[in-house]
C-alpha cells in the first residue's frame, strides 16, 4: 500500500487521539480530526456524532486511511454501546466504502478476550486465535468491530488492522498494567506499522510495548513492521512495593479483562 498522507483521526479530542495528535505528525501524516467533542487548538476539526452520517462521510472524503478511536470506552449501559460503538463503528465503515478509502486502523481492546485467563509464568503468551471472550457490552463491542471488519474485507475490500489496546499512558499506573502497557511512542509507532504495512488484509495484533511481563502474543503486529522500544519494567518495583504482586486466586487478577470482569469502570469516568 502507499504511505498515506491523509488520515482521519476519529476521536481526536480523547485520551489516545490527543497522544496520537502529538505524535504521528513527525511520521509525515496530514491528520484531519474528527470527535463529538471540540478538539483543543483544531478549529478545523469536525465535532459530530458517529451517528451524523453526513458529517462524518465529509471527514472521510479524500482521505488515504482512517484510524477509528472514537466511542465509548469504558462499561456503558448496552444501549449506549449500541449506539456509539456498535452502530457508530459500522456507520465509519460504511462512509469508508462509499467513498473508497482502502485502509482503516481499529481501535479493538483486549477486554474483547477480556475472560481468557491470563497466563502465568511458563504458561504460552495468547495469541490473537484465541476466541472472543468479552468482559463486559464494552468489549462486545470491540468483538463486533472486528468481525465487521472482517465482513468488509471479505465483501468490500476494505483492509482493517484491528488493534487489541492494552492500556496507553505515560507509564503504567498499576501491576496489571505492567503487562498490557503500550507506551504513547510505542503506540504511534505501531499505528504508522499498521497505515503502511502491504498487504493486511483483516489483520488482528496486540497493541503494547515490549514488555518483560508481556502476556500476549505480538508476532502479527512484528508482521507489519512494528518494533517497539518500550518496557514497563522499569516501573515494576514502585508498583509491586506499593500494591503487591498479581494473586491468581483474586478474580480480578486472573482475567486478561482484570477489574472489567468484576466491577467494570462506568463511563463516563
Amino acid at each position: 500500500m502507499p504511505a498515506p498522507r491523509t488520515v482521519l483521526l476519529t476521536g481526536a479530542a480523547g485520551g489516545l487521539g490527543t497522544l496520537m495528535r502529538g505524535l504521528l505528525p513527525a511520521y509525515g501524516y496530514d491528520l484531519r480530526f474528527f470527535d463529538v467533542a471540540p478538539v483543543e487548538g483544531e478549529p478545523d476539526a469536525v465535532t459530530a456524532d458517529l451517528g451524523d452520517r453526513a458529517a462524518l462521510r465529509e471527514a472521510v472524503r479524500g482521505v488515504d486511511a482512517v484510524i477509528h478511536l472514537a466511542g465509548i470506552s469504558l462499561e456503558a449501559s448496552f444501549d449506549k454501546i449500541l449506539r456509539s460503538n456498535i452502530e457508530g463503528t459500522y456507520h465509519l465503515y460504511e462512509a469508508v466504502r462509499e467513498e473508497g478509502v482502502g485502509r482503516v486502523v481499529l481501535a479493538s481492546s483486549n477486554h474483547a478476550v477480556g475472560y481468557t485467563p491470563r497466563p502465568l509464568p511458563g504458561d504460552p503468551l495468547i495469541p490473537v486465535g484465541t476466541p472472543h471472550r468479552p468482559d463486559t457490552f464494552y468489549g462486545l463491542s470491540k468483538s463486533f468491530g472486528e468481525d465487521l471488519a472482517q465482513l468488509y474485507w471479505d465483501k468490500h475490500g476494505v483492509e482493517t488492522v484491528s488493534v487489541r489496546i492494552g492500556s496507553c499512558f505515560a507509564e503504567p499506573t498499576s501491576v496489571r498494567m505492567l503487562s498490557v502497557w503500550m507506551s504513547p511512542a510505542d503506540g504511534a509507532r505501531l499505528f504508522h506499522a499498521a497505515l503502511t504495512a502491504e498487504d493486511v488484509g483483516h489483520t488482528v495484533v496486540y497493541g503494547s510495548s515490549d514488555n518483560t511481563r508481556l502476556w500476549w502474543d505480538l508476532t502479527t503486529a512484528r508482521a507489519l513492521g512494528y518494533t517497539p522500544q518500550d518496557d514497563s519494567e522499569p516501573y515494576a518495583a514502585a508498583l509491586v512495593a506499593e500494591h503487591g504482586e498479581l494473586d491468581p486466586e483474586n478474580p480480578d487478577h486472573a482475567r486478561l479483562g482484570g477489574h472489567f470482569v468484576t466491577d467494570p469502570p462506568i463511563w463516563p469516568h
